[in-house]
């Protein structure tokens, strides 16, 4: 496919913003369109199926809206003594979970789906990334908090920004899966899709 005459769209089925300034690495012109899905967990649904499930969802919801366009979408989940951990909305509940995490280990399961109707192809990936934190203080887990505010991030960290500093290892086959989009897995699929990348 030649990306100078795209005879396609390209589209992110998302709203994240982190998602949106990963995808633009790639090079290629894309539109942004959050899914109106429920993210619930389904009753008796492991993490994994739960973020397969999602990410799948996300793309064929705007796929829908958008039949003739290539779509992709991906969902993440923080994994925390085989429980998904959400998004903590609140300075008091990240604390909670910045104090839980201390010195233990979570992971991050990142799925991606790319719908692409004219060539036929359907294609996913689920991503498994290891963070194992370093002992926290809890100073250190208030100084993190009161800079970075990460209420909106699953685990209450921003792994791109000041969150690395609460890390002893991070253990993964794609580095941008921690961020919210496995770029890696998302290129080939993309080239698998048609579109000519590096």
């Amino acid at each position: 496919m030649n990306n100078e005459s795209l005879p396609v769209k390209l589209i992110l089925a998302s709203g994240s913003k982190y998602r949106r300034l990963l995808l633009q690495r790639l090079g290629l012109p894309f539109d942004c369109h959050p899914p109106d899905i429920d993210e619930s967990g389904l009753e008796d649904e492991s993490p994994l199926q739960q973020v397969e499930r999602l990410a799948s969802a996300k793309a064929a919801a705007v796929f829908r809206d958008y039949p003739a366009a290539v779509v992709i979408g991906s969902d993440q989940l923080a994994v925390f003594d085989g429980l998904p951990i959400g998004k903590p909305g609140s300075h008091q509940r990240a604390r909670e979970q910045l104090c839980a995490f201390s010195g233990r280990t979570i992971e991050f399961l990142t799925a991606v789906t790319i719908l692409a109707p004219a060539s036929g192809f359907e294609g996913s990936h689920t991503d498994s990334t290891l963070v194992r934190f370093r002992e926290l203080r809890d100073e250190d887990i208030e100084r993190y908090l009161l800079r970075e505010q990460p209420y909106d991030c699953a685990g209450s960290f921003k792994a791109e920004a000041l969150g690395i500093t609460l890390f002893e290892s991070i253990s993964s086959e794609d580095p941008t899966a921690l961020l919210g989009l496995p770029l890696i897995r998302t290129a080939g699929l993309l080239r698998q899709a048609g579109f000519s990348l590096p």
